[in-house]
């Protein structure tokens, strides 16, 4: 029987969260809740449930030309099990690299990557930090880390230990059925402020899934 998961969204492809044409895949439910969070509609549990194998078949078809996965969230060390599974199938099936953000420390979860070393190539760990500064690349604040867990992973990332720049600053624009308006990237603080106050002017309207108790965002 198949693992059961909890997911947000599947979109190919993007380009903002690591290098090349990836596959992201959004975990659905987060218990770390960081205040400032992009992504509040990911927090609550129990939406999107499918199984593992309903995954790996709708991602298989871009396999043969994604140059990685990016696995986030909500957070996916949340569901453990299912992350691992998912890991497993995907590596069996694909050389692409696969990053993986978790607001978890390191110290939180190395044990755990020690149980199935190779299947991860990159992590970015560590809770968001709406107090922290944030210059450096791939990274909300920063107090997160990247790890680069194989070769492969310090082949495709050892690009980005090194300070944002204008190289950081895009997103990725995703549709979904309903009409909703999807952005994926690491936005600096006060993009959304920013685009909001651009629409509005242009007499759009914009609502984000941010964490708003701090409109200094």
């Amino acid at each position: 029987m198949s693992t059961m998961v909890n997911l947000s969204r599947i979109h190919f492809p993007i380009t903002t969260l690591g290098p090349g044409r990836r596959i992201g895949i959004w975990f659905q439910g987060c218990s770390i809740r960081c205040p400032g969070c992009i992504s509040m509609d990911t927090w609550v549990q129990g939406r999107g449930t499918t199984a593992v194998d309903e995954v790996v078949q709708t991602v298989a078809p871009w396999l043969s030309t994604a140059d990685g996965i990016t696995i986030s969230g909500g957070e996916p060390f949340d569901q453990r099990e299912a992350l691992f599974d998912l890991l497993v199938r995907l590596r069996a099936r694909t050389d692409a690299d696969i990053l993986v953000f978790t607001g978890y420390p390191w110290t939180a979860i190395c044990e755990a990557l020690a149980t199935s070393p190779s299947v991860i190539d990159a992590i970015v760990c560590g809770p968001f930090d709406i107090d922290e500064t944030q210059t450096l690349a791939l990274r909300g604040s920063d107090n997160q880390e990247l790890h680069l867990m194989t070769p492969l992973g310090r082949a495709r990332f050892a690009s980005f230990e090194r300070r944002m720049d204008e190289r950081d600053r895009s997103f990725d624009v995703m549709f979904d059925d309903n009409g909703d308006v999807w952005l994926a990237g690491i936005p600096a603080r006060g993009d959304f402020r920013r685009l909001r106050h651009i629409l509005e002017g242009g007499g759009s309207t914009l609502g984000t899934s941010e964490d708003t108790r701090f409109p200094s965002l």
